[in-house]
């Protein structure tokens, strides 16, 4: 439990922390600190044209940064919140960072179904931006193992635990219609 505590004490100061979640370790910050958003781009070589996958803990949460229509909370957040589905949606562009848009006026969300990151998330109280732990264009990192030691050096934490999926989550642009699904991943959809 303190590396729980150690992990929002450090992002609640802005740092960077590297984390298990259901489906792959991610790096993360907070979403409401521009210069921590800056170096974790900085570390991970990450194009600032990308957008990058938000972790909330809930849909009231998710509905402070997107706009989140009746049709998505029946069809898709009842069935596979908490869990390996990342929905991309209209953002509330003046809550979501330029750079986590991808400079977009969307933003991807899922609410992961692991506890150690939950946890993160309530007690830091905004989302947390979660990316998979590894330099651009590298292997994704589904053990502790799998971390390249120099990303973790660049890091100010690294929450110990494991995955329980091993795979990417799935993603699906709800933005507009029709929607559309940008990367199979854990969530097996038919649209």
């Amino acid at each position: 439990m303190d590396e729980i505590k150690n992990a929002i004490d450090i992002l609640k100061k802005g740092g960077i922390v590297i984390f298990p979640t259901d489906t792959a370790f991610g790096i993360g910050c907070r979403i409401d600190n521009e210069k921590s958003i800056e170096r974790l781009f900085k570390i991970r070589n990450r194009p600032a044209d990308m957008a990058t996958p938000v972790l909330i803990d809930s849909i009231e949460m998710s509905e402070d940064y997107a706009f989140v229509s009746k049709e998505i909370q029946d069809k898709l957040i009842s069935k596979y919140w908490p869990g390996a589905l990342t929905i991309v949606l209209p953002s509330k562009v003046e809550k979501v960072p330029v750079l986590v848009r991808g400079g977009g006026d969307t933003v991807g969300l899922r609410i992961p179904n692991h506890t150690a990151i939950l946890s993160i998330i309530k007690g830091v109280g905004v989302p947390i931006l979660g990316p998979s732990a590894n330099f651009h264009g590298e292997k994704t990192p589904f053990s502790i193992e799998d971390l390249d030691p120099e990303l973790i050096e660049q890091v100010d934490f690294v929450v110990q635990g494991q995955t329980s999926k091993e795979n990417v989550s799935t993603v699906i642009d709800c933005s507009k219609k029709p929607w559309r699904i940008l990367r199979m991943g854990a969530v097996k959809l038919n649209i």
